[in-house]
């Protein structure tokens, strides 16, 4: 080879090298597979800045199961504050129905009780059991150990022109050096995007920031909702989760009444209605099933 092409590839090859290097290396999220993360609350927390998601009423305090844990106090339901300027019409008398019916006495559990699936941005909301990451070249897989619910985010290409609504939609997402950036669309309206029941409609449109915190002890998803078909105006909302891993980060959470708890991992095998039961008689939300296999 001529000296002059062999410096000129030398220096190819030198570059190439040199950008790998730059380039930032991806966020690990399961740095080993025993490696999980539990989200600290049932409701999505207000942004610094700017519009948020739907809130407790404050006539009606949120008492939820961890409260009971720590105080001793009754546990409550959710109850949504009607007065949110997110709100559409609609979404609002929808809302209005589902707190009258849980001030009846009737309901009010979430769906994932019932083994539904939340879809997006609900997922975010999964609490008790762990969410564990696998991270592929091209795809990462996010499972919520409860009754594991899958979904599908695939890297680094552009979305279907007419996905096929369904119930996580359609996910693509690429890195932002130490972020996981995910967009989804392509939701069914069979599901809600909070515990509050506030519905949305086939025009929902959600992005995700996932990044580490703390030296990898806690996860951060910030949530960015837009629907002009359920919503006024687009919202932004923010779940934070704990890192749970065996010997390491135990799941401090124990088993009761009000739990199904676990330890930290690593995955365990589980099936929501393997243990149907129906906590507000015949008015408890029917568990899912299929009529015909979907493969």
């Amino acid at each position: 080879m001529p000296a002059f092409k062999a410096h000129f590839l030398a220096a190819v090859l030198a570059g190439f090298a040199a950008d790998a290097a730059a380039a930032p290396a991806a966020p690990q999220f399961a740095p080993n597979p025993a490696v999980g993360w539990i989200a600290l609350g049932t409701e999505f927390t207000v942004p610094a800045s700017g519009v948020g998601p739907v809130q407790q009423d404050p006539k009606f305090p949120r008492i939820t199961n961890e409260d009971f844990r720590r105080t001793g106090q009754q546990p409550t339901l959710p109850m949504a504050d009607l007065a949110s300027p997110i709100l559409q019409p609609w979404t609002k008398e929808e809302l209005r129905k589902h707190n009258l019916l849980i001030q009846s006495g009737r309901g009010g559990l979430s769906r994932q009780a019932s083994c539904w699936s939340t879809g997006v941005p609900g997922f975010d909301l999964y609490v008790i059991h762990p969410i564990f990451f696998v991270q592929g070249e091209k795809e990462v897989l996010m499972v919520w150990q409860g009754d594991h619910q899958v979904r599908h985010v695939y890297l680094n290409q552009p979305h279907s022109p007419h996905p096929k609504p369904s119930w996580f939609g359609e996910s693509v997402g690429h890195y932002e050096g130490d972020t996981l950036v995910v967009d989804t669309i392509g939701l069914n309206t069979n599901t809600y995007v909070d515990n509050f029941y506030t519905p949305h409609s086939d025009k929902l449109h959600v992005t995700e920031r996932y990044r580490m915190l703390n030296g990898g002890k806690n996860l951060e998803a910030r949530i960015h909702v837009e629907d002009p078909g359920a919503f006024t105006m687009p919202w932004d909302a923010m779940q934070r989760y704990r890192r749970v891993e065996p010997g390491v980060a135990e799941n401090d959470i124990p088993v009761t009444e009000l739990s199904s708890s676990a330890v930290a991992g690593p995955i365990l095998e589980m099936s929501c209605a393997e243990n149907p039961g129906a906590y507000f008689g015949n008015e408890s939300i029917a568990i899912p099933q299929a009529a015909r296999a979907d493969f």
